[in-house]
């Protein structure tokens, strides 16, 4: 199957071997063009750990080249997605699924809405997290630390789950849990509160550069830390009428490793040999993309809930006067969507935008 994944990054470069080791045909594209320029050059893709070989995925220079695949892959942080979805949106049709790896903020339905300005309904899969992990380690090199075994996965809109799922199964195997709308998905996803717990209990490490491994780190304190921030979100979903899972449920998806503290299951990871450095520079996606696109929309789902999450909201706050900046304004995709009243936000969910609105904004619902 030909496939286009948007993003050149470790994620991207990853996905390439994934597929390529699978029979597939994907095609990269980055959107600045420097991530592709070595293989652009004839310079092959290394890549050890989890999968090893040499690839040499084909390169795309547009996104209209990259939408002559059926499948596309969203693979880059989502402070890009805007972005690049813009730039997707006018060559796309009927015939593609479009994945958002890692979905973040609501992508999925920033796409929708566009679309049905096109009056084009296309599947749109939003996983809760990417099916791999993958960091540099060297010009063109990569290693894929991990192949996850499960991946929660929904549908904008949802009655074209069955379509996508063959898809993403054709694509990455039977690793996939239906989860049942973009709300379960929103609320399934532990990086944000995770990344920024560590990051703020870190910080000075971050900012001197230093080296330290992220499960070495996870001390009982920090642990008790990242316990306390993934019961409000279950307290959120809960509110919300979701059930999802906890951290301890990810921990056993996706690395089957149990244990009664996060601290614990730390431990145990590092003794198992996985330990993988945390970021070494204050510009690291674990803020960037997961406090805006990440935090952000937790706490705005938390509002439309009615309940409040204390944890979150002290530390979008302190990380936004630790780095200076607003935090919550840098989500470019929540002002497209909103507002809306939490009735409105669940028949968006699961239906996402079906027509063109002739007024001043979209209307949720339409045609099943």
């Amino acid at each position: 199957m030909k496939v286009g994944i948007a993003g050149a990054g470790n994620i991207g470069m990853g996905y390439a071997a994934f597929l390529e080791k699978s029979g597939h045909r994907p095609t990269i594209w980055s959107p600045s063009g420097s991530r592709t320029e070595a293989l652009r050059a004839g310079d092959p893709l290394t890549i050890t750990g989890a999968i090893e070989g040499i690839f040499r995925p084909a390169v795309s220079t547009s996104p209209e080249d990259l939408a002559r695949a059926d499948t596309i892959v969203l693979a880059l942080p989502a402070y890009g997605h805007r972005s690049v979805l813009d730039s997707l949106v006018p060559y796309l049709e009927p015939r593609h699924v479009v994945i958002i790896s890692g979905h973040l903020s609501f992508a999925a339905l920033y796409l929708s809405k566009k679309l049905a300005e096109r009056q084009i309904d296309i599947p749109i899969v939003a996983w809760n997290t990417t099916v791999l992990t993958c960091k540099p380690r060297g010009p063109n090199r990569f290693n894929i630390g991990a192949i996850r075994a499960k991946v929660g996965m929904a549908t904008v809109p949802v009655d074209c789950f069955d379509r996508a799922l063959d898809v993403c199964v054709s694509l990455f195997g039977d690793r996939f849990n239906r989860q049942d709308d973009l709300l379960s998905i929103a609320l399934s996803n532990i990086n944000p509160q995770d990344h920024l717990g560590m990051a703020l209990c870190n910080l000075s490490r971050i900012e001197k550069a230093e080296s330290w491994g992220q499960n070495t780190m996870v001390t009982p304190a920090i642990g008790r830390l990242l316990e306390a921030m993934d019961r409000e979100r279950v307290a959120i979903a809960k509110a919300l009428g979701k059930s999802v899972i906890t951290t301890f449920d990810h921990f056993k998806l996706s690395y089957n490793v149990t244990g009664n503290t996060v601290s614990e299951i730390s431990a145990a990871l590092v003794e198992g040999g996985s330990d993988p450095l945390g970021p070494t520079d204050l510009n690291t996606r674990y803020i960037l993309e997961d406090v805006p696109f990440g935090i952000v929309p937790t706490l705005q789902l938390a509002k439309l809930a009615g309940i409040t999450a204390p944890l979150h909201q002290s530390g979008l706050e302190l990380i936004s006067a630790c780095y200076g900046r607003d935090f919550e304004a840098e989500n470019d995709l929540l002002p497209e969507l909103g507002p809306f009243d939490r009735a409105e936000m669940m028949v968006l969910m699961k239906r996402g935008y079906r027509r063109s609105d002739t007024g001043s904004r979209q209307s949720p619902g339409g045609n099943d």
